[in-house]
């Protein structure tokens, strides 16, 4: 039985691969299990058949028979732990890959967000001038830590795990995009997670949605 994943009928991304969809596209992508998806628009995601699979009205969710699940991060570690490949065989390193996917979604991403909101949405707002160089410095320390624990390594915990996918996942985001090229080694991470070729059949799937619509 295929997993059915829910997924943007008309992303807002325009088809750069950075809707949580992706993230569940790749993962399915690196432990080889085939999926189809279920096409939802904006106003579908807040009906009651999309809602009860996500209480919260977004995407993606994951079906597979009776089991359904929301929060892209629970889905990535369910494929994980049901599939050979994202997560190591060693059990600590296997509570570190854990805990580098909670850092990646907890740690690094809110502050990401919150730039990219004072961007989308606060621009006109009187705060909005002394408000977006703090969020940079947050953020830019923040990465900063993150480039000193990659260090020089290829990945965050030997060979390249869940905890890589979702963080290159928060690094590709646009709001990280000026704030790399301080830190060579993470643009480096960013840039062999995207040469992975389950990246690159996950990103075509994702921007084939975006061409067809």
């Amino acid at each position: 039985m295929k997993p059915i994943i829910t997924v943007f009928a008309n992303s807002p991304d325009q088809g750069r691969g950075l809707a949580r969809d992706m993230t569940v596209r790749w993962a399915l992508e690196e432990v080889g299990q085939p999926y189809e998806v279920r096409l939802v628009s904006f106003a579908d995601m807040k009906q009651a058949e999309h809602l009860r699979r996500h209480p919260f009205g977004q995407i993606p969710t994951y079906e597979k028979g009776e089991l359904v699940l929301f929060e892209s991060g629970a889905i990535v570690q369910h494929i994980a732990e049901q599939h050979g490949g994202l997560f190591p065989a060693a059990s600590d390193a296997r509570a570190r890959t854990i805990m580098w996917m909670f850092a990646a979604q907890s740690s690094v991403e809110p502050l990401v967000v919150q730039c990219e909101v004072a961007v989308l949405l606060e621009r006109d707002k009187p705060w909005h001038s002394a408000r977006m160089p703090m969020l940079k410095v947050r953020l830019n320390a923040r990465l900063k830590e993150l480039s000193n624990s990659l260090g020089d390594a290829d990945w965050l915990e030997g060979e390249f795990s869940a905890g890589d996918l979702l963080m290159i996942q928060v690094l590709r985001r646009p709001a990280c995009a000026e704030l790399l090229v301080n830190y060579p080694n993470l643009s480096d991470y960013l840039l062999r997670g995207e040469a992975r070729p389950a990246f690159k059949r996950a990103f075509a799937a994702q921007l084939a949605v975006f061409n067809n619509q």
